[in-house]
């Protein structure tokens, strides 16, 4: 009797996290971010995604995803893949504007597997990522912020199709 309740007590921490878990999968619009689920496998997601980049004059700078590495460990989770996207002509004319906000570049895309097999395509608006800065780079930041906002969804509005 008293192994049975030992055994309980070690799996009822893990059963709590359960419901923890099924809300962290979903990923829904939150301030400043722009959602885009898609019918679209997650591969030709990520090719489509990376062309529309070039399309429209930017470039995907970086690549980062947990989904390859956790296979290498016999681990199996959905496709998950961070793509940040910028050009040297937009890097030389924040850094003009504001040093700070610099850190923000490259400004990410985020495709997501679904348990269906399909991928969402999201991403923080532009706008939203220099905001912080704008007081010090000043309006032209704030114009630079939406040229790269409305780039940002024109890519997305190509990559989804």
């Amino acid at each position: 009797m008293f192994g049975r309740l030992l055994r309980l007590c070690r799996i009822l921490p893990t059963l709590a996290l359960l419901p923890l878990a099924a809300v962290a999968d979903e990923l829904s619009e939150q301030p400043g971010w722009s959602v885009h689920p898609t019918e679209k496998p997650y591969d030709v997601l990520i090719k489509d995604l990376s062309a529309a980049v070039k399309a429209n004059g930017l470039i995907v700078v970086t690549q980062a995803g947990p989904t390859k590495a956790a296979a290498a460990r016999g681990i199996t989770i959905p496709g998950n893949r961070v793509i940040g996207v910028f050009n040297n002509d937009y890097a030389v004319r924040v850094l003009n504007l504001s040093t700070a906000a610099m850190i923000e570049a490259p400004i990410r895309f985020y495709v997501t597997e679904e348990p269906d097999g399909s991928a969402t395509l999201s991403y923080k608006t532009p706008s939203f990522v220099f905001a912080p800065y704008v007081q010090t780079g000043g309006a032209e930041l704030q114009e630079i912020a939406d040229e790269l906002t409305h780039r940002f969804d024109e890519i997305a509005e190509i990559a989804i199709r």
